[in-house]
């Protein structure tokens, strides 16, 4: 039954959920958020991160009908969202609708949100602003295209909001992760460690309202920006070393290596082109002058623009030991054409290591250019026997 006004409590309260409005110095729409959750829900946990307003004064009014939770000074959102999280888990519930305190959120959309978390139980929901909408700045859009970005490379999976603070959080999974951010980065690293435990990820459409006469926001751009940077570092960094791998491992050992390397390489709905940009690609980067990081980065802008990773890894090992000599023969061959101070070889035999550094300019150029039309050829290549292929068993 789809939750409504009337019974929309009984629902969150059949599920194990409550609400967690996180807040700091946001007195004037902090009452009016407050009043509309309490419509919806009749657990409500106030986080109260070390404001200095009036705002414990305008929360006596609703003593009786939230649990809040108040401390000093001012430790960041992440902060208190983990606080409110330790309480709701506390207090035996399984699900946590968030909220900000802002007046961004229209509080009836927790019967979207309730709605999605019924139909994905063990989910996380996240509400989706609609953020090419009139008014809504632009440092916000822009904030959450970058972040989106990141997101889907650490993880693999396209949202359109990731910034979005009205969520619902499956507490029986963040329970069991180890979160160490404090302030608004943690919203990332949260909704990242919850994908990375194939926790589906499920988006809605949700109402955003961006009034600057009573809007407050308490984001630092250059200081919580530069932290959000910092995590998605560290978080790229694992992606590369663990996630990464341990999906593609997980994918090929449900299926069976033999069949998922099948199944990747002949896989019916993909096109020629697709199939060609990844051949040309992974010649690419098998010659692109990246030495020891060669196929990791071609895995991941493989997985990052949905290439055949099959194909992309195959094609990068163009640059296996025996063909090193050669290769780098040809890259300062090709490198000579764009220096003036070159070095020429005759032979692969009449290369060697002092030479070759003292001549890494004419190399780093000639590798470049010379991965490229390698790889356009081989694009080309992979293009035309297809055409060939299909032609024969049309």
């Amino acid at each position: 039954m789809p939750a409504t006004l009337q019974n929309c409590k009984e629902v969150l309260k059949a599920h194990k959920c409550c609400v967690i409005i996180p807040t700091y110095n946001n007195r004037n729409t902090l009452a009016r958020v407050v009043t509309g959750v309490l419509q919806y829900s009749d657990n409500v946990i106030v986080v109260c991160d070390g404001s200095t307003d009036d705002t414990l004064e305008i929360l006596q009014q609703f003593e009786g009908q939230i649990n809040l939770v108040a401390y000093i000074p001012n430790k960041g959102k992440g902060r208190a969202l983990r606080t409110g999280f330790a309480k709701a888990i506390e207090m035996g519930f399984e699900h946590a609708i968030t909220i900000d305190s802002d007046g961004q959120h229209y509080p009836e959309d927790i019967l979207v949100m309730a709605d999605a978390m019924v139909q994905h139980p063990h989910s996380l929901i996240m509400g989706s602003r609609n953020m090419a909408q009139e008014g809504v700045p632009s440092k916000s859009s822009f904030g959450n295209k970058f972040s989106n970005f990141w997101f889907k490379l650490e993880t693999g999976i396209e949202l359109p909001d990731t910034q979005t603070g009205f969520r619902v959080y499956p507490l029986t999974h963040i329970k069991n992760i180890k979160l160490f951010t404090t302030k608004f980065e943690l919203e990332i690293e949260v909704i990242v460690k919850l994908a990375w435990r194939y926790v589906d990820v499920i988006p809605v459409p949700i109402k955003v309202k961006y009034d600057p006469d009573e809007r407050v926001t308490h984001f630092r751009p250059f200081r919580d920006f530069t932290r959000i940077s910092v995590l998605n570092t560290y978080l790229v960094i694992l992606t590369l070393l663990y996630y990464l791998p341990h999906r593609l491992i997980r994918k090929y050992m449900k299926k069976g290596i033999i069949n998922s390397i099948r199944d990747e390489v002949f896989n019916p709905n993909e096109s020629d082109l697709r199939k060609a940009a990844s051949v040309g690609f992974g010649v690419f980067m098998g010659i692109f002058p990246a030495w020891g990081f060669q196929m990791l980065i071609a895995f991941v802008f493989a997985m990052l623009f949905r290439l055949n990773k099959v194909l992309v890894i195959a094609s990068s090992n163009i640059s296996i030991t025996p063909m090193i000599p050669p290769l780098l023969f040809v890259s300062y061959l090709v490198g000579g054409y764009f220096v003036d101070d070159k070095i020429e070889f005759q032979s692969v035999s009449q290369m060697n290591l002092a030479m070759i550094h003292e001549h890494m300019v004419q190399y780093l150029i000639g590798a470049t250019v010379f991965a490229a039309v390698a790889g356009a050829i081989a694009f080309i290549v992979v293009m035309v026997i297809a055409k060939l292929f299909r032609s024969r068993t049309a």
